[in-house]
């Protein structure tokens, strides 16, 4: 019976780990670019409960699963563009300089690029974007969790980037995702991150806590 609990507990655990990487490597993709058709077919197939990082994240699924129900690729691609492209300054920053600093390539950059470093990750030449665009931070987030290299990938890591990277900034991004008037999707994009990152939070809280 010990065997088996102990056995049920990690399988739950891995679960766990699992979902999270999967969420951080979906909203990755969904910041980095509008989603493919490919993408956006898988979405619109979605089973809508909730994935098995908490309940929490249900209602904000749904409706994100809802609103790629609702939508063609190519209205998405337009919403995309019009809140994040375009030449010069965009809508809706997504870089964690702007909402750290109030500037891009400022010194919140260059702390990145030393931590980054010394996880021994660095921005591919194919990536246009600076390392502190969104869908940069949860990719690093997404590998932390789901990466083989237990010295790097291991939940110390993670908390430790999620502390100084991706905490401070991303809730007011969302906000001003959602307070845009042409966000649609992806205003359920920014609730879906709220929410996630809400459960985020809370379980590195519960961690320093029982430690």
């Amino acid at each position: 019976m010990s065997s088996e609990l102990h056995l049920s507990q990690a399988s739950h655990a891995l679960d766990e780990e699992t979902a999270r990487a999967e969420i951080y490597g979906l909203l990755s993709l969904l910041y980095y670019q509008a989603p493919s058709a490919e993408l956006l077919a898988q979405l619109q197939v979605a089973v809508t409960e909730a994935p098995d990082a908490g309940a929490f994240l249900e209602e904000p699924w749904r409706a994100l699963v809802a609103s790629a129900r609702s939508l063609t690729a190519e209205q998405i691609a337009s919403e995309y563009n019009s809140l994040f492209g375009g030449i010069g300054k965009p809508e809706v920053y997504l870089f964690g300089s702007h909402y750290l600093s109030g500037f891009l390539n400022e010194k919140p950059l260059a702390r990145l690029r030393q931590d980054l470093a010394e996880l021994g990750l660095g921005r591919s030449e194919t990536m246009p974007e600076t390392e502190d665009h969104v869908a940069y931070v949860f990719e690093v987030m997404r590998y932390l969790i789901a990466g083989e290299d237990v010295a790097v990938a291991n939940l110390s890591r993670q908390q430790d980037f999620f502390t100084q990277h991706v905490q401070p900034w991303v809730l007011p991004m969302c906000q001003a995702i959602a307070a845009h008037p042409r966000a649609v999707f992806y205003a359920h994009v920014a609730a879906m991150t709220q929410a996630f990152m809400g459960v985020e939070a809370q379980a590195f809280d519960l961690l320093d806590g029982s430690a």
